[in-house]
């Protein structure tokens, strides 16, 4: 079984056992569950598409820990003029979860 939720304005495809990365969630702290009630999809014996969500439907998921991604670095300018260049370095923050159950 398998459910498609919205968090961060992204959609996920999730499935129990599964430990996704999520944008920073900061009402969430470590070793709580977090309850996801915005399903769009839930697949097992029968699907359920919502318009926009499923009615009734929840992900419960666990908080593993929060941290920062990988460095990214912008660098920007323009041709031919020496004096407009602009390095910048960014980390975005997530939110690391395990998917406990998909309640349909």
């Amino acid at each position: 079984m398998y459910a498609i939720i919205e968090t961060g304005g992204k959609q996920i495809k999730v499935a129990e056992g599964d430990s996704i990365f999520v944008e920073l969630l900061n009402d969430a702290e470590e070793g709580q569950e977090y309850v996801f009630d915005k399903v769009v999809l839930t697949s097992g014996d029968k699907t359920k598409v919502g318009t926009p969500y499923v009615t009734g439907a929840k992900v419960v998921a666990e908080v593993e820990k929060h941290g920062k991604g990988k460095k990214i670095v912008i660098f920007k300018y323009r041709a031919k003029d020496p004096s407009s260049q602009r390095k910048q370095g960014h980390r975005q923050p997530y939110t690391k979860l395990v998917i406990k159950s998909i309640e349909a």
